[in-house]
């Protein structure tokens, strides 16, 4: 792990227990023993650092979007293996996942019109699969954009409570997703072995690593 790595971990496990403007720059030095200015030849100020990790969060999930919709020209197939992608994400990464879904607000006029546009081209991408498999009757949708904001609201809520090493695994957890979806918008189910070919999600960098990992780690 570089050092620049243990700095967005540290951080992204304090802003996510007690949020961005509740974490002083000297308690972020402490936790990876680094004075502040080492701290800052690392990271930078709190600002940029919560920016990078929120670019960083944001540039995967687009990614898994765009390489998610490519999979298929069917919007069922495509809206499938968006909230599999989604909801693999946030499984994985369920601190930056938070982070990045609630500290918007702390960022500063410029990051946060760079950030909030790139999570706005993410949404669109589910946007425009909902509009067409709405116009084309492959969904039987009254309110796509109501249909949108629950489907957000449910892939970015498993970064709340869903515990690796639990009852249920990331691809489980998939399936079961794209099942609740499937009847939420009126398509018939899909499984994941018909959507092609899913890469497992990306574990980023900044997500912290927990006792279950290490467990994991020890026993493979």
């Amino acid at each position: 792990m570089t050092g620049v790595d243990a700095v967005r971990q540290a951080a992204v496990s304090l802003f996510a227990r007690q949020g961005y403007a509740g974490t002083g720059i000297r308690e972020l030095g402490r936790a990876v023993g680094l004075t502040s200015a080492t701290l800052y030849h690392y990271a930078g100020g709190k600002e940029e650092l919560l920016a990078g990790i929120m670019r960083d969060a944001l540039t995967e999930l687009l990614r898994s979007a765009r390489e998610a919709v490519r999979g298929s020209e069917d919007p069922a197939v495509q809206l499938a293996r968006l909230v599999a992608a989604h909801v693999g994400f946030s499984a994985v990464n369920p601190k930056t996942s938070r982070v990045t879904d609630q500290e918007v607000r702390a960022l500063s006029p410029a990051a946060h019109a760079e950030l909030v546009g790139m999570r706005d081209d993410y949404e669109s991408m589910l946007a425009r699969v909902l509009e067409r498999g709405t116009r084309t009757a492959v969904f039987a949708l009254t309110d796509v954009r109501l249909a949108r904001l629950a489907l957000l609201e449910m892939c970015n809520g498993v970064a709340n409570w869903y515990q690796s090493g639990g009852r249920v695994d990331v691809e489980t957890l998939q399936q079961r997703f794209i099942e609740f979806t499937c009847r939420m918008v009126g398509t018939p189910a899909l499984h994941l072995d018909d959507l092609g070919t899913i890469a497992p999600p990306v574990r980023l960098a900044s997500e912290p690593v927990t006792s279950t990992d290490v467990a994991r780690e020890a026993t493979a």
